[in-house]
């Protein structure tokens, strides 16, 4: 295992950094990721070429780009374990490139070995947490180099050739600047402009005060250089020659056209526009109230203005919401890296299968996603799917199948992890069920209580039946994961042929369209995208079958759960009432309330306090008469409908 690198030159404390190289690191921590996402696809395809001899110029030449710019920002944000790093990816793709080596499985396995130390090291740097030693893995690059005995990168650049006049500028910014729209990106583009940009770094100066220090080859005129020093900027010409690393051009860390925003600044601006839909929900009611006291044009023209500032509410919420959205393709190229590196240790062949991945999800829930998601996955390539021997024997080919799939479906997402493994055993299952003393008789045909069964806490998988099931570990937590976010979970197995997971998530959870119902005088707010279907019901068309109420519903039958019942409310029952339909086909499930009151844009809020949480019970919102709504979990409804079928 690596150790700490006490050799930390170059790092910062993070006592001696400024606001200004605060920033700077933001922007340097956001290009890794996206590199090194870029990377991990790229050694995916990269596989597949392994012992084949010439391997795909454009494929190395995408890998060797992003390493050398990890190489260049790194060293401008004195992660100096990372630039080493990087540098030593960078000559072994070189020597890929130039043919005079081979990509052999050993080769291939340093690349991928190399590739996860690097982000634990950028992650180290990112966490406050000691860099872990890179010495192992860049010998293991060494190794499976053409030319192992190979410089290491030298603090010292090397020479260039450029013929212009040198400069060092150094750039210090301040508040006043940045008000004229002068700043760090402004700076490195005009410098670009003049001549050939050959160094950039940030220096910290006193007190934390952070400057940038740029080395330019131009031969513009004094009087250009005399215009950029009155935006801050000072030029001293080097007499003697200096040593520049590189004398390809230094990577920036983001273009100057993108802004990186923090999650935490988004949220604080839904907060803001959630706090605007409050307002205008209540200026929608007094404008209401008014139609009775106000003369027809006043009131039209009242009315006109509120419905404008609705749309213009509702653009502001979808653009804030559009910058808060990622692709779902994030993760699923984070999954297939772990697919491919849990398959090599169990011997198997997989192929991935990917579908949707530019659908569109909020990156909260993709942060909240991630582990859940890992868990599937793993238990698929780990105990779903079989080995290639075992696969033989069934007459399947011999390379298994994993599919990551993504649609959307109005305002919620559909995942689907599925695999053509061995399937769910339900005998065995049920078995280990008894020795635990858990209710199991309708695991035996029921998708959905096979899944509650495996997601009961405690349920095991250490005997050698539970293994043969392939499923278990963990999945009480990962069905509460999915389910605090608002989302739902199920299952379809059949052994033999595989198991598909299907999760169902709101595409944010901020903002939402809601039902507003009632129930003895009391309101609740029901998300939209969970409700099917409303139908009115006379009260005579009921009927009960083994103490639960059904209605007829599409030549079938609806099992009904009263929202009444189930919050203990007094209630008289009428000569009619309404059914909203939730869940799938046989899944279905009716919940009865009085009366719908309306469609309204809600504001979620989340109950926290443990003594407030209630089970059916999402959050609360407002709806502009300062009246608490509980939002009702749907999730956790259905769960009670079908446990008191059982």
């Amino acid at each position: 295992m690596d150790k700490p690198n006490p050799d930390n030159r170059g790092e910062l404390n993070p006592d001696e950094r400024g606001e200004f190289f605060d920033q700077f690191l933001d922007d340097y921590y956001a290009e890794c990721d996206e590199h090194l996402v870029s990377i991990r696809r790229s050694l995916v395809t990269l596989e597949d070429e392994v012992d084949v001899g010439a391997v795909d110029r454009a494929l190395l030449d995408n890998l060797f780009r992003s390493f050398h710019t990890l190489k260049g920002i790194s060293g401008m944000v004195g992660l100096a374990a990372a630039e080493q790093l990087a540098h030593h990816l960078e000559s072994y793709l070189r020597e890929l490139r130039d043919g005079t080596a081979i990509l052999s499985e050993s080769g291939y396995k340093a690349l991928a070995a190399a590739v996860s130390s690097l982000e634990n090291v950028i992650n180290a740097r990112r966490n406050d947490q000691p860099i872990p030693s890179i010495d192992d893995i860049v010998k293991r690059l060494q190794s499976v180099s053409a030319s192992p005995s190979a410089a290491p990168l030298k603090s010292e650049p090397r020479d260039t050739d450029a013929p212009a006049t040198r400069w060092q500028v150094e750039f210090t910014p301040t508040a006043e600047l940045s008000e004229r729209g002068v700043n760090v990106n402004n700076v490195r583009s005009r410098l670009q402009e003049i001549g050939e940009l050959l160094q950039a770094k940030p220096i910290v100066k006193g007190a934390g005060e952070i400057a940038f220090h740029f080395v330019v080859a131009t031969n513009a005129e004094q009087t250009v250089l005399k215009e950029l020093e009155a935006d801050g900027l000072v030029f001293e010409e080097l007499k003697e020659e200096k040593k520049i690393r590189e004398s390809q051009p230094v990577p920036t860390i983001a273009p100057a056209s993108v802004v990186r925003v923090d999650l935490d600044r988004l949220d604080e601006l839904m907060r803001i526009i959630g706090d605007l839909v409050i307002s205008r929900t209540r200026l929608e009611d007094q404008v209401a109230d008014l139609k009775r006291v106000t003369p027809p044009t006043v009131w039209r023209s009242l009315q006109e203005t509120s419905s404008t500032m609705a749309r213009q509410l509702r653009d502001l919420r979808e653009s804030v919401m559009r910058v808060r959205m990622v692709h779902i393709g994030e993760i699923f190229e984070r999954m297939t890296f772990v697919v491919r590196d849990l398959a090599r240790e169990n011997g198997k062949k997989i192929i991935v299968q990917l579908s949707g991945g530019e659908t569109e999800i909020d990156k909260f829930l993709v942060e909240r996603m991630m582990d859940p998601f890992m868990h599937l996955v793993r238990n698929s390539v780990s105990h779903g799917l079989e080995t290639i021997a075992e696969r033989e024997a069934q007459g399947k080919r011999s390379e298994g199948v994993l599919s990551l799939s993504a649609t959307t479906a109005g305002e919620r997402i559909v995942i689907k992890i599925g695999d053509d493994g061995r399937g769910i055993d339900r005998r065995l299952v049920i078995e280990r069920a008894k020795a635990l003393g858990l209710q199991h008789e309708n695991a035996a045909s029921d998708d959905h209580a096979l899944l509650d069964l495996i997601s009961t806490p405690g349920f095991s998988t250490r005997d050698e039946a539970d293994r043969e099931s392939g499923r278990g570990v963990g999945m009480d937590v990962v069905k509460k994961a999915i389910e605090e976010l608002g989302g739902s979970i199920s299952l379809a197995t059949k052994v033999g042929a595989g198991t598909t997971f299907t999760i169902e998530l709101p595409l944010t959870l901020a903002i939402a369209e809601a039902l507003i119902v009632s129930v003895n005088g009391q309101r609740f707010a029901v998300p939209q995208s969970a409700v099917r279907e409303v139908l009115e019901v006379e009260s005579a068309s009921t009927q009960v079958l083994e103490n639960n109420e059904i209605i007829p519903y599409r030549g079938k039958v609806l099992p009904l759960l009263r929202l009444a019942r189930v919050f203990e409310m007094s209630h008289q029952r009428g000569e009619s009432f309404h059914v909203l339909v939730i869940g799938e086909e046989a899944n279905a499930v009716g919940i009865a309330v009085d009366r719908i009151l309306g469609q309204r844009e809600i504001v979620v809020r989340a109950i926290k306090d443990p003594l407030a949480q209630s089970k059916g019970i999402a959050g609360a919102t407002e709806l502009g008469d300062q009246r608490v709504v509980l939002i009702l979990d749907i999730g956790a409804l259905r769960q009670l409908a079908v446990t008191s079928q059982h």
